[in-house]
Order: structure tokens, then C-alpha cells, then sequence
């Protein structure tokens, strides 16, 4: 029996949030691993290997089918290369500009969802544009320094580019006819290996050195858990979450991935917990409620 619209979209809203929290898991295992020196290539290699091999170990079990149609797998190489490229120029930024304001250009890519799918002629609520001003107002106060900041323009670029691909990996997974019917899994499969295949090319044009700043058993088990949470959890969930209630109202609920982000920091790393955060908190939390509360008539979007 399939399930009726309500059931999809309490689904999608749950798998949002939950994609939401995986994703914002990544200084809790990636602070670690910087520290003990471990190039960001390198770690984005094994949390996209270890990932991939874990969800394959997974299809095998449940029996799920590897095959796509031939037309479909140029596109999965595509959605592949988008969620890659949007982990490197995200990283990229960091050399450039405070992570905080890059993390800030990054959450604009819910207002570049909702712009390409107007080009579509699908057009947000009125609800859903008042969520994502306000999550945006929400975002700024959690990530941006006080005092000067120097901008500089490849840092912001870079940060704008990573929200750009995030947009249109979003956007593909919800349109595009091609991938309709191929499930969450192998989707994700696909893309994760796509992204294998990325940095490993990158690392072999930077000398080769696969295991670079991998010293102890410690640093493997971040990086597995680097895989699990905010890379296969996510993507999944957020392929689920993206079909049931459509890339804007998904990119929203991405809010929740920086407000996991700060309360890791302050439970585990003691960073500092200021009234401008807990403003912050506060204004994307009620964002995001005045959403799912007040739907609006479409949900495609």
C-alpha cells in the first residue's frame, strides 16, 4: 500500500531533520582528525570509501539491485560530483575566509534551491520564503565573528560554489525523471562512489600519499565515523527527505546541520555559548517550525 500524502511528508520533514543532524556531526569527528594532520583529501577519501563500502555490504544483504539503467548513470556520476565538489570548495573556503562566515555563504543555498526551481515554474509558498529569510537570519548571527573581517574574493566564491553545487544536487534528485525510480540506496551508492573516484585523482596528482596523517586508531575510527554519520546517514536521509517534501522545504530543514555543529562545540569541545547564539538558535528553530506547521498549499517545491 503505498503511503498517503501526509504519511510522505512527516516522512520527509523527519528524514530532513535527520539529514540535517548527520551532516552537522562532521566537526565531532573531522576537529579530531585535522589536528593529527590528516589532509582534507585524504579525509574526504576514506569518509566517501568507508561509506561506500559500508551501504554496498548493506544492498548485498537486503538484496538490493546495483543495476541502473545506462541513461541514468551518467547522472549519478553527475549528482556524485556535485556532493564532492561541494565538500572541497567548502574546505577550500576555510583557507580564505572565517569558517564561520563561510558557513554563512553556504546557507544560502536554500534560497538557490527555491530560485532554480522558480526558473522551473514550481514556486515556494509564501510560508516556506519567510522560513528560509528567517533560518538565513537565524544562521548569520550563530556564524558570523564579531569584529573586522577580512573578505576575500576566492573564499567568497569558493563558499558561494559550495552552496551552488549543494542546490543542484538537490534539485536534480527531486526533477530529474532519469533517477525517479531508482532507489535511495543506490543512489547514494553511486554518488559516494563517484566522489571515491574524485579524490583519488586528485591525491594521486598531489603525490599519492593515501594514508598521509593516519597514525593511530584513533584516527581510523573518526574516519569511520566521518562515513556513517555525515556522509552515508545524510545522503540517504536526504534523498528520502528531497522526493517526499522537495528540495526547498529539505534545504530548509538543513538549519538543523549548523545547530548541531554548535552544540557539539560547546558539549564537547567547549566552545563558548553567547545570547548572540542562543538568538541564533532560537530564530531557526521557529523558522523551521512556521514551516512544517504552515505548509502552504504546494509541496513540490
Amino acid at each position: 500500500m503505498n503511503p498517503s500524502t501526509s504519511d510522505k511528508r512527516l516522512v520527509g520533514y523527519a528524514a530532513g531533520i535527520a539529514a540535517g543532524i548527520s551532516y552537522g556531526m562532521n566537526p565531532l569527528f573531522g576537529k579530531p582528525l585535522l589536528e593529527s594532520g590528516v589532509p582534507v583529501m585524504v579525509m574526504l577519501l576514506f569518509r566517501y570509501l568507508f561509506s561506500a563500502i559500508i551501504l554496498g555490504i548493506w544492498m548485498l544483504l537486503k538484496r538490493d539491485s546495483f543495476r541502473v539503467p545506462g541513461r541514468a548513470l551518467w547522472l549519478l556520476c553527475v549528482l556524485g560530483l556535485l556532493f564532492a565538489g561541494s565538500s572541497i570548495t567548502l574546505f577550500c573556503s576555510y583557507q580564505f575566509i572565517p569558517s564561520g562566515l563561510a558557513t554563512t555563504l553556504v546557507y544560502l543555498y536554500p534560497v538557490f534551491v527555491a530560485l532554480i526551481m522558480v526558473t522551473l515554474r514550481l514556486y515556494p509558498s509564501w510560508q516556506t520564503w519567510v522560513s528560509i529569510l528567517a533560518s538565513f537570519a537565524g544562521i548569520a548571527l550563530l556564524s558570523i565573528p564579531s569584529g573586522g573581517v577580512t573578505l576575500k574574493t576566492a573564499g567568497l566564491a569558493l563558499a558561494t560554489g559550495s552552496a551552488l553545487c549543494y542546490s543542484f544536487y538537490l534539485v536534480i534528485i527531486n526533477r530529474s525523471k532519469g533517477i525517479r525510480k531508482i532507489s535511495a540506496h543506490t543512489l547514494t551508492f553511486y554518488a559516494l562512489l563517484t566522489g571515491v573516484l574524485l579524490f583519488s585523482a586528485i591525491i594521486l596528482a598531489q603525490g599519492g600519499n593515501f594514508t598521509e596523517g593516519i597514525s593511530s586508531g584513533a584516527d581510523w575510527g573518526c574516519l569511520l565515523g566521518l562515513a556513517i554519520f555525515p556522509t552515508m546517514i545524510s545522503m540517504l536521509t536526504l534523498a528520502v527527505s528531497t522526493r517526499y517534501i522537495g528540495p526547498t522545504k529539505t534545504s530548509v530543514l538543513g538549519v538543523f546541520e549548523p545547530l548541531t555543529a554548535i552544540l557539539i562545540g560547546v558539549l564537547v569541545f567547549g566552545e563558548p555559548f553567547t545570547l548572540q547564539i542562543a538568538a541564533g538558535v532560537l530564530i531557526c528553530i521557529a523558522a523551521v517550525i512556521f514551516m512544517i506547521l504552515k505548509p502552504g498549499k504546494s509541496n513540490v517545491a
